[in-house]
């Protein structure tokens, strides 16, 4: 029988003696929301070091912890996986560890992934969300884009951004409308699976890499033999999901995925540069004809101090979008995002402008993330 229990008190801090669900009581904790979601996305360990979380996406130490020991960490840590996930790491060094763990009394998803480091064992733990915001919730600048996007037959669309910018979540929010809203075949193809989704107006059906498919590339092809309407895609990844997710878009799919890039002609580029340079051309024409939708997305403190905000850009392939991604004069497509606001779109700093000046976040902060060096003239 194993020694390694959840509620064993092992790790001092706080003026007291905690167990590995004292540590997750975090995630839980009310005073810790902003309108039922935790502002505390992760949670790390790491031998010599006290416990951290990550709040409101910046790394905070747990009060008065003290640093884990490799016998505490593991006291902590392996009293959520099993024996022979133990023993893996116990052999291997240069193995890690991807699983998950559900928290039953609260009913919380945790996704782990346990390595070593040069100090001995290391964990990162990250919540996944209990519910889907409404997409009316999400905050985009007008509510054009995402009805129209929930509107698509077929097509690409792409929410792009830096890890832990919201991405998934944007996208689970329009999975959520359409499934509320429309008969449609749903499948997903997720690494992990985070939001869990249930049938309503649509059938869904979500697959997890590693658990139902080997990879991105043949979960796709397995999916478009699946009679789909609209599949999610996690990430492209590579060159061959990259073209899969063109040809299924171009085939009357809907499909959407992410990039992690850090605006909209960045993700572009980064389709492109995928493919092979005898094939840009060919690839940009494709993009251009598949292409529906274009999001990179930022999360940002707000101004109270109490948790985070998201800031879109967004571009919608029109006519006269088409046409400079097919040409190649990705630098005047900024131009389209400012003059398309009456389409739903808009620029990171268009964005930006209306949350400062709204009260929702300071002009430090505006600043800090534009993309364009010329807001700070704006704002005065």
């Amino acid at each position: 029988m194993s020694n390694f229990d959840p509620h064993k008190k092992v790790y001092p801090a706080q003026g007291g003696t905690y167990s590995m669900l004292d540590l997750l009581r975090s995630f839980a904790d009310p005073d810790l929301e902003v309108d039922g979601i935790s502002r505390i996305s992760d949670l790390h360990m790491k031998v010599g070091e006290p416990v951290r979380y990550r709040l409101d996406g910046e790394l905070e130490t747990i009060e008065d912890g003290e640093p884990l020991t490799q016998e505490i960490l593991q006291q902590l840590v392996f009293s959520l996986i099993s024996e022979q996930q133990r023993q893996a790491l116990a052999d291997n060094p240069q193995v890690d560890i991807d699983t998950g763990y559900f928290w039953e009394e609260e009913q919380i998803n945790f996704r782990l992934n346990i390595f070593h480091d040069r100090d001995g064992t290391a964990c990162v733990m990250r919540m996944l969300p209990k519910h889907v915001p409404e997409i009316d919730e999400i905050g985009f600048l007008s509510p054009k884009v995402w009805q129209e996007i929930c509107e698509l037959n077929q097509g690409l669309v792409l929410v792009t951004g830096v890890t832990g910018s919201g991405k998934s979540t944007t996208i689970a929010s329009l999975l959520n409308y359409i499934n509320k809203s429309r008969k449609a075949r749903i499948i997903t193809l997720e690494d992990p699976i985070e939001y869990v989704f249930r049938s309503e107006q649509s059938l869904v059906s979500q697959r997890e890499l590693g658990k139902h498919l080997s990879d991105f590339p043949n979960g796709l092809r397995s999916a478009l033999r699946e009679n789909p309407d609209i599949i999610y895609l996690g990430e492209i990844r590579d060159v061959t999901t990259a073209q899969l997710a063109l040809t299924a878009a171009e085939t009357g799919h809907l499909v959407l995925s992410t990039l992690h890039t850090k605006d909209v002609k960045g993700t572009f580029s980064r389709i492109i540069d995928m493919f092979p340079p005898e094939r840009s051309n060919e690839v940009a024409a494709q993009l251009s004809f598949s292409l529906a939708f274009a999001i990179s997305q930022k999360l940002l403190a707000r101004k109270s101090g109490n948790g985070r905000v998201p800031v879109f850009e967004i571009l919608k392939n029109n006519a006269g979008v088409a046409n400079l991604v097919r040409t190649g004069k990705l630098h005047q497509v900024f131009s389209k995002m400012e003059t398309g606001l009456s389409e739903g779109m808009n620029t990171l700093e268009q964005h930006l402008t209306e949350l400062v000046e709204s009260g929702i976040i300071s002009k430090e902060e505006a600043l800090s993330h534009a993309n364009d060096g010329n807001l700070a003239s704006r704002l005065d």
